[in-house]
């Protein structure tokens, strides 16, 4: 069972997995090993009272993720008080042509929330994040879309803001203007470990995605890629939850235990 942790600077407390829904609502243009079928509302169900008792209380979300947003509406009825929904803004997908393309202006950034608010029926998203295209340093500057989130916080429409990047000047930037920075982090890929630290020392949250590689963890040498993952990622004082994506009840039992392992050996930011 996961304890949660206090995810820094944002009053907010969050379990170190947190459960990924693109597969909730996309299977175009995704880039996991093999292919999947999009679960039923049962199933979907069924997952979401998993996560809930193995101790998850944050769920990933995005438009991008296809139907996601608005399947999660009906089903957290009822347990909204449970979870701490985080969303995005800037990506939107085509499900006709499994493309996606970005908007960040104002007008946009305030249609989007007003929908995922819509979609999610709820009246407030806890965490909102902003989805780059890549160029961090432009969308931030140029757009000053993380003002925007925290115009929004000021409203009460979110409750923490940041920012999806994919490098590191864009995730160091977004920890001094916003609340959040998602970075990419796993056995594989460790670039962005400056950001992390940068958090740690600014007391700032981090989100990690791919955090098992998309599912490609797998192909990795060592002997418990699953476990020497977590190992890493949550061996790291500066993050404050990983986003697993997984539609598989059996995965999700056999990550979540690898992650308590791990949180039992390592250190721990409660």
């Amino acid at each position: 069972m996961l304890t949660l942790r206090n995810l820094a600077g944002t009053g907010l407390r969050v379990s170190p997995i947190g459960l990924g829904t693109v597969k909730l609502g996309r299977d175009k243009g995704v880039k996991y090993p093999s292919r999947f079928t999009i679960p039923d509302d049962q199933q979907a169900a069924r997952l979401l009272d998993l996560s809930r008792d193995l101790g998850i209380n944050l769920l990933d979300t995005a438009p991008a993720y296809g139907n996601s947003e608005t399947r999660l509406g009906p089903l957290l009825q009822h347990q909204r008080h449970h979870w701490l929904i985080c969303s995005k803004v800037g990506e939107e997908f085509d499900p006709q042509t499994g493309e996606s393309h970005f908007n960040f202006t104002p007008e946009h950034v305030r249609f989007s929330i007003e929908r995922s608010l819509q979609r999610l029926r709820t009246d407030v998203i806890d965490i909102l994040l902003v989805h780059s295209d890549g160029n961090d340093l432009d969308v931030i500057n140029h757009y000053g879309i993380l003002e925007q989130l925290e115009q929004l916080k000021a409203e009460g429409k979110i409750r923490a803001g940041g920012m999806s990047t994919k490098t590191i000047e864009g995730g160091i930037e977004t920890l001094k203007r916003s609340d959040i920075a998602m970075v990419t982090y796993n056995l594989d890929y460790q670039d962005e470990l400056p950001v992390i630290d940068y958090a740690l020392a600014a007391q700032k949250g981090i989100f990690i995605k791919k955090a098992l590689a998309s599912g490609h963890i797998a192909e990795a040498s060592e002997a418990d890629p699953v476990h020497a993952s977590f190992d890493l990622v949550l061996g790291h004082q500066g993050v404050s939850s990983a986003i697993i994506g997984t539609i598989n009840p059996d995965h999700l039992r056999t990550n979540v235990m690898a992650a308590v392992e791990s949180l039992k050996a390592g250190p721990s930011n409660d």
